[in-house]
C-alpha cells in the first residue's frame, strides 16, 4: 500500500480540472467536509493502514494474482494476462473500497452504512464489509436488477443487509443511486452513504479511487516480475469507473503504456437510452453531486441508459475518467452487448474462467484489439466473477451458444 495514498489530483475542493467538486445542500457539505476531514486522518494513520492491510491479506485474499491467459493469447495472436480481481473474497474488486469505506465509517461513530448497487457486487461487498463490522446495511437496488441478479440478491440478505427495491424510472442503477441518495439526505448523521464507484461528491471519487489503486499497484510489480517488463496496453471495463481508476493509476506516468476504457455500446450508440456510453457520446453536466460527462437530454436532464451489464448502465462516469480523456492520456472505446456475451464464453470455454458481464466488456475489447493486429502485451483487469450472471445469461442466451434449460 505505499503508494496507495500518494497523488496530486483532486485539489483541496475535489477537481479533476474541471470535473468533480461537490454539488451538494449546505447541511450535507458539512458532513462531506466531516468525511473529507476523517478520511485525511486515516490515510496518514499507521494503524488505519495496518488495519486495512491486514485485512486484504487475511480477510480479502490479496493480492490477487495475474494469470496468463495462454489459450486466448496463442488463438488470438497476443499475449493477454489478467489481474485476477474475481478471485477477491466476494467475487469483484468492490471489497477493496468497501471495507475501507467500513473502517471510515467506524471511526466516525456512524450506525449504518447504506448504498447503491447495479450488479449486486457493491452490495454484497458492502454487506460483508458492515458485517465484519459491526453496522447496520441498507442497499438499494432497481427492481430490474434484483430479478437480473438474483444470487446477489440473496447473498447480501443472507449477510444480514437490508435490500430495499426501486421501483422509479427505469428501476436500475442511476434509480437506485437517485433512492440511495434520498434516504441519505434524511439522516446524514447517522449514516454513511457508501458511494459504490469514483462518482459522487468530493471527497468519494479520490476515496475511492485510492482504495482501489491497491489493483494497480499490485499489478505494476507482479507484471514486471513476470515479464521482466511493463504491459504495453492496459484494459478496463468502465461505468462509474472504480475498476478501471484502481488499475489506471499506478501506470499514469508511465508513456510507454497505452491504457483504454471500455464502456457498453448496449443495444446501439445510435439511439439515445440503448446504451450507457458516456464518455463516447456524454458532455460536461452535473449530477449526484459532482461535475463529469454525462448522457442528458435537451434539458441537461440525464438521459435513461441501458447495458446487458447492470454494474454498467450509469448515465456519467468518475471526474477523473473525464479528466483523463480530455487530456489523452486514456483511450476510451465502447464494446455491444453481443461482444460483451461472445467474450464471456470466449474466456469461459478456452480459459475455464466465468467473468462478470461487466468485466466481458474488458475482454472483449482486449480481443478486438488483438484481431486489429494488436501484437503488444495486453494486461486486463478482469474486475468480477460471473456466478451472478449464469441464470441470466443462460436464460437469455444459452441457445445461441448450446445450452438447453
Amino acid at each position: 500500500m505505499e503508494n496507495t495514498f500518494t497523488h496530486n489530483l483532486p485539489n483541496a475542493q475535489g477537481y479533476f480540472g474541471e470535473y468533480g467538486g461537490s454539488f451538494v445542500p449546505e447541511q450535507l457539505q458539512t458532513i462531506m467536509d466531516q468525511i473529507t476531514a476523517t478520511y485525511d486522518e486515516c490515510r496518514q494513520d499507521p494503524a488505519f493502514r495496518a488495519e486495512l492491510a491486514r485485512l486484504y491479506k487475511h480477510f480479502v485474499g490479496r493480492p490477487s494474482p495475474i494469470f496468463h491467459a495462454q489459450n486466448l493469447s496463442k488463438k488470438y495472436g497476443t499475449e493477454i494476462y489478467l489481474k485476477r480481481e474475481d478471485l477477491n473474497h466476494t467475487g469483484a474488486h468492490k471489497i477493496n473500497h468497501c471495507l475501507g469505506e467500513a473502517l471510515l465509517a467506524k471511526k466516525m461513530g456512524k450506525k449504518k452504512l447504506i448504498a447503491e448497487t447495479g450488479a449486486g457486487q457493491h452490495g454484497v461487498a458492502l454487506a460483508t464489509a458492515a458485517a465484519l463490522v459491526g453496522l447496520q446495511c441498507d442497499i438499494y437496488m432497481g427492481e430490474v436488477d434484483i430479478a437480473k441478479e438474483h444470487p446477489n440478491v440473496v447473498r447480501m440478505r443472507i449477510l444480514g443487509a437490508n435490500v430495499i427495491p426501486v421501483t422509479e424510472g427505469r428501476k436500475t442503477l442511476k434509480e437506485a443511486v437517485d433512492a440511495a441518495f434520498q434516504a441519505y439526505l434524511q439522516d446524514p448523521v447517522t449514516q454513511l452513504y457508501a458511494i459504490g464507484s469514483v462518482v459522487g461528491p468530493h471527497p468519494f471519487p479520490m476515496m475511492v479511487r485510492d482504495f482501489q489503486s491497491i489493483i494497480g499497484n499490485e499489478a505494476r510489480q507482479q507484471f514486471q516480475e513476470m515479464t521482466g517488463k511493463l504491459p504495453d496496453n492496459l484494459v478496463a471495463c468502465v461505468g462509474g469507473g472504480s475498476n478501471a481508476v484502481g488499475l489506471f493509476t499506478a501506470f499514469l506516468e508511465d508513456k510507454e503504456v497505452a491504457i483504454y476504457g471500455v464502456e457498453p455500446a448496449g443495444r446501439s450508440l445510435e439511439q439515445p437510452g440503448e446504451h450507457a456510453a458516456t464518455l463516447t457520446l456524454g458532455k460536461p453536466g452535473i449530477i449526484h453531486g459532482f461535475k463529469s460527462y454525462m448522457l442528458q437530454d435537451q434539458q441537461g436532464e440525464p438521459e435513461p441508459v441501458y447495458s446487458v451489464a447492470s454494474g454498467l448502465d450509469y448515465p456519467s462516469v468518475g471526474p477523473q475518467h473525464s479528466y483523463l480523456k480530455d487530456l489523452g492520456r486514456v483511450t476510451y472505446g465502447s464494446i455491444d452487448d453481443k461482444e460483451a456475451i461472445d467474450a464471456f464464453f470466449e474466456l469461459s470455454r478456452l480459459e475455464g474462467i466465468i467473468p462478470a458481464i461487466e468485466s466481458a466488456h474488458a475482454v472483449a475489447y482486449a480481443l478486438k484489439m488483438a484481431q486489429q493486429g494488436e501484437k503488444g502485451t495486453i494486461l486486463l483487469n478482469l474486475s468480477g466473477r460471473g456466478d451472478k450472471d449464469i441464470d441470466f445469461v443462460v436464460e437469455k442466451y444459452g441457445k445461441d451458444y448450446g445450452i438447453e434449460l
